[in-house]
């Protein structure tokens, strides 16, 4: 493959270098801002909270279930951060014409293990999310939740093509050192 042969996706490599930038810029912000919000509960406990309470007889705030929430969902951001860099390697390597290296494999199962990582964590995430959202019935708030979490299909199909291109990859690259051991 010469240069010029991926010429015509160099502004689609482009973009997708750039969207993977932004959100591993988007995820550092997230890390920061519930780093920031664990640190706070932590410290003050429930008190960091009492400008939310609108009635004058609060229930007990469940700071343990905000505390694993948060925790779980700095998992599921550390994770993505890590899915985001992934990608961008991959993209380095195929923008400089060797998509099958033997590490874009390794990089794509990382990549199908991280977004299973991610949906298996939604799971507890949900279950701490629903009791959250029957306390602020019980406290009486005028607060309307709508929880859509657990497994999300197209997360499990995304890990099962990720892992399946691992494979082609792997191949791949197999296929390229059996070439090049030949001529």
């Amino acid at each position: 493959m010469t240069a010029t042969d991926h010429r015509p996706n160099d502004l689609l490599l482009l973009a997708g270098k750039v969207i993977a930038v932004f959100m591993q810029i988007a995820m550092a912000i997230g890390i920061a801002a519930l780093v920031i919000s664990l640190g706070a509960l932590l410290l003050y406990g429930s008190g960091a909270l009492d400008g939310l309470a609108n009635n004058d007889d609060p229930l007990p705030f469940p700071l343990p279930l905000l505390v694993g929430l948060l925790l779980i969902g700095l998992v599921i951001v550390v994770l993505l951060f890590k899915f985001f860099g992934t990608l961008k390697a991959i993209i380095s390597t195929v923008g400089k014409g060797d998509p099958f290296a033997p590490q874009n494999a390794e990089r794509l199962s990382l990549m199908g293990w991280l977004m299973l990582g991610v949906q298996l964590t939604l799971i507890p995430a949900t279950a701490l999310a629903i009791q959250l959202a029957q306390y602020a019935d019980e406290a009486g708030e005028d607060v309307h939740l709508t929880i859509d979490g657990g497994l999300d299909l197209t997360g499990i199909l995304l890990v099962i093509i990720l892992f399946i291109l691992a494979r082609v990859f792997r191949h791949g690259a197999a296929m390229r050192e059996d070439l090049e051991g030949t001529v």
